[in-house]
């Protein structure tokens, strides 16, 4: 019975081809969307799910709130670690670690150097208790609990000791920075699942002092805190997370920054569970190292809700087809129905058919997906492929969607058919009423709802990323350039060799030394305090560090005051938003007064234009621009390459050898401001090409489902359509008869996607700062270009119907 009821389906869909193929393209877009957007949620909710103790695992991390703002740290204050260490009721293992680099490995017995030793933490063997590594060489117990002691990853083991036994390498020693001997310890084998713990080098934690690092055991820093400073915890069981909570609650109150300038001011200490780490959020951005790829649960939530909507979009199409197919298998039911066939037969007949469609779509979205998942590969993280696909759970999860697809988009089809009465049907008067009309037309309006808000969605995202990137930062950030000297060369000489070659380079003007670039991630900030009329106002203010030519060099003006007088001398000058920030309507009349730094009293003598320092999400914070901090050397030369363009490749080329030159064991490169800005905007770049996809996808979608409607309607209406033209009406009238339906429809739907559009982007934008418009022409252009398609598709349609000779659709008459 079975077989005999596949062999019919088949049948039937061979015979219906065209109806078949848009059933199956539809699914398939649906289903491949789904499959794609599916395997990328899975890749960033796998992330360090391997530990057997993942679910006791947590993070200490720390907030910082002022003034209203809050400022998230992924760090700790160090004291906090031996706190820990001490013991704390509920907490069964403490690991904390410290992320560290070095600027050079030597192998000396096989004469090997090694340069820029990233990737690379301090800790102790706690950490290896904490988290499930698998040893190649060495003891866990014991590899990390002396000074001068390092475990290796296995890549790292093989780059330093090439061609020799992981085993033979224990004991082994490595010349660190030139000067530290170093001996291994250990070798652990490379994480083969994702993982956010990717790190290359375990320096013991007691090695800290070597490595001029702090200290763990007598750093006594409350009110210091590095991003790098992580702790890490196991907690006994989920009830203990409340008292150790608690505890930390405490310490934060214990520990709390007795400075007056912090008495407005509360640094709060949280647990983030290992499951949460990956995705930052209230935390911070970047779980450990500095990955390009930040996972969100709010764009994965909007991928997902993106391949539903696409997934819907695919299963109304079939249902509004093979409503609209009814007229041509009514009598082909009625002939079942007479020879005995049951209703529960005539369901799982057309269920059945169902489940061919889509598992054909399912097979064809297999095919497309590694096409669509291409598509998306500047914008996704390196490591994500469709692998679980294919993996037990991948086919079981794939079954489950056919399945439940299946039932979705057949049972209404396959319900509906199988209530038509034989008697009725056989005598031709199936056609009379308008039973299930409804539905159709409320599944189209559904269908052109999601396609004009992708629409609009896709057009106003698209204009606030122009406008962001467009807009005027204040700065110049079109010819300027920049190189950073090795952050551990402390060495000025060196310094100061690189900048005379560069300054000497032609075609190079304004070459200036300073640190970061004035619009970067990489700001500092401190507070600074100033006294007016018997009132102290406290202002956490940005600083900026760069020469007497720093200014110049970025076209940034000075609108009061002067340039200071050299680097090394403690004057300030500030941004307009400073001024107003501590109590001057007119930003002009600060030059001249003087801010409290702790006890030191720094002279404010120039007012620079306020300038944007980050992407246009944020606003203009107060800012100051010092000299050289507490005597070290600038870290970085900036320059700009002048106004012809021509010229640029040779004066970058001649820049490029000068690094060389002076630092030629270090791999040094010259960046480029637009090119910093432009990655400001990444995460807007995949919005704008997600949308674009998910657009073109609905559009097409949704059009095919229209196509089924229009196909329904015409050949209820085709005697109809021959009584008017035998009365005298022309194809003119007759088109605008047939469309007018389709187009209320299509009007209704443009009436409902404008606010929900209008909604979810204005929800959108308040990530930023700065905004661009909702202009009405983008919701006009959106309305009239989906009337615009909808009339190509309808008239295609209605044109041949409408050409129909009366005497052919009249003949039963």
């Amino acid at each position: 019975m079975l077989l005999n009821n596949l062999k019919i389906a088949w049948r039937s869909i061979l015979k219906n081809k065209l109806f078949s193929l848009i059933n199956v393209i539809g699914l398939s877009i649906g289903l491949c969307s789904a499959l794609v957007i599916g395997a990328i949620i899975y890749f960033d909710f796998s992330f360090d799910t391997f530990h057997k103790d993942k679910d006791r695992i947590y993070r200490v991390t720390s907030l910082f709130k002022s003034d209203g703002d809050e400022f998230p740290n992924r760090g700790v204050a160090v004291p906090l670690m031996r706190t820990f260490r001490e013991g704390i009721p509920g907490v069964e293992l403490t690991a904390p670690f410290m992320n560290t680099s070095f600027s050079k490995i030597e192998n000396k017995k096989q004469d090997l150097l090694f340069k820029d030793g990233s990737d690379a933490i301090l800790a102790d063997d706690a950490y290896f208790q904490l988290f499930d590594y698998e040893w190649l060489a060495g003891d866990k117990q014991t590899a990390l609990s002396e000074p001068a002691q390092v475990v290796l990853s296995q890549k790292n083991a093989e780059k330093y000791f090439p061609h020799k036994n992981l085993t033979d390498i224990v004991g082994s020693t490595l010349l660190y920075n030139d000067s530290i001997n170093v001996k291994v310890t250990g070798v652990v084998a490379d994480f083969e699942k994702n993982t956010d713990l990717k790190f290359n080098e375990f320096m013991s934690l007691s090695s800290a002092k070597m490595f001029d690092e702090k200290d763990i055991a007598t750093y006594d820093q409350w009110n210091s805190t590095s991003s790098g400073d992580q702790l890490f915890l196991r907690v006994k069981d989920e009830s203990s997370v409340a008292g150790i909570q608690s505890r930390l609650d405490a310490l934060a109150k214990e520990h709390k920054n007795p400075a007056p300038w912090a008495a407005n001011s509360e640094r709060l200490f949280q647990l983030q569970a290992l499951s949460d780490i990956h995705f930052g959020g209230e935390h911070g951005d970047y779980p450990f190292n500095n990955s390009d790829h930040v996972a969100s649960k709010k764009v994965l939530k909007s991928l997902a809700f993106v391949a539903l909507f696409l997934l819907l979009l695919g299963c109304a199409n079939f249902i509004n087809l093979n409503s609209a197919q009814a007229l041509t298998r009514a009598k082909e039911i009625g002939i079942r129905k007479t020879l005995g066939s049951s209703k529960k037969q005539v369901v799982r007949q057309f269920l059945g058919e169902t489940i061919i469609l889509t598992t054909i779509a399912t097979m064809l979205s297999l095919l497309m997906a590694p096409f669509l998942l291409r598509q998306f590969a500047d914008f996704l993280p390196q490591g994500i492929d469709l692998s679980v696909l294919y993996s037990t759970e991948g086919i079981i999860g794939i079954l489950i969607l056919v399945v439940l697809v299946s039932l979705l988009s057949g049972f209404y089809p396959a319900f509906v058919l199988s209530k038509f009465r034989p008697a009725t049907v056989l005598k031709g008067q199936f056609t009379k009423g308008d039973k299930g009309v409804r539905l159709r037309k409320t599944l189209t309006v559904f269908q052109f709802v999601v396609a004009q808000v992708f629409v609009i969605a896709t057009l106003l995202v698209a204009k606030q990323l122009h406008f962001v990137m467009n807009s005027d930062m204040g700065i110049n950030t079109e010819t300027v350039a920049y190189v950073r000297t090795p952050w551990r060369d402390a060495s000025k000489v060196k310094k100061e060799r690189l900048f005379s070659q560069i300054k000497n380079i032609e075609g190079l003007s304004n070459v200036s030394k300073g640190g970061s670039p004035p619009a970067s991630n990489s700001m500092s900030s401190t507070m600074l305090s100033y006294f007016k009329d018997g009132n102290e106002t406290h202002q956490e203010t940005e600083i900026l560090m760069g020469d007497t030519t720093y200014l110049k060099t970025y076209g940034i003006p000075l609108l009061a005051g002067r340039e200071r007088m050299n680097d090394s001398i403690d004057e300030y000058v500030v941004n307009e938003t400073f001024a107003r920030a501590i109590g001057f309507q007119d930003p002009k009349e600060v030059v001249g007064t003087v801010v409290k730094l702790d006890t030191l009293q720094i002279p404010i003598v120039g007012l620079m234009r306020d300038f944007n320092q980050r992407s246009l999400r944020s606003d203009i914070k107060p800012l100051v621009i010092k000299g050289h901090y507490n005597g070290r050397s600038f870290s970085n030369i900036h320059f700009d390459l002048g106004k012809n363009p021509e010229q640029w490749a040779k004066s970058i080329d001649a820049v490029e050898q000068a690094l060389a030159l002076v630092y030629p064991d270090d791999e040094l490169e010259v960046q480029f401001m637009d090119e910093m800005v432009e990655g400001f905007y990444q995460r807007e770049k995949s919005t704008v090409q997600l949308l674009k996809w998910a657009t073109g996808l609905a559009i097409l979608i949704s059009c095919m489902g229209l196509m089924g409607l229009v196909v329904y309607t015409t050949e209820r209406r085709v005697k109809e359509i021959g009584v008017r033209k035998v009365l005298g009406a022309n194809l003119t009238q007759l088109n605008l008869l047939l469309c007018k339906e389709f187009l209320i429809l299509v009007g209704i739907a443009f009436a409902i996607a404008v606010p929900i559009s209008w909604y979810l982007i204005q929800e959108w934008m308040q990530e930023f700062a700065y905004k661009t418009s909702l202009s009405w022409w983008v919701f006009m252009a959106s309305g009239t270009g989906m009337v615009l398609v909808a009339l190509a598709v309808i008239g295609a349609r209605t044109y041949k119907t409408a050409n129909i000779n009366p005497v052919e659709s009249l003949r039963n008459e």
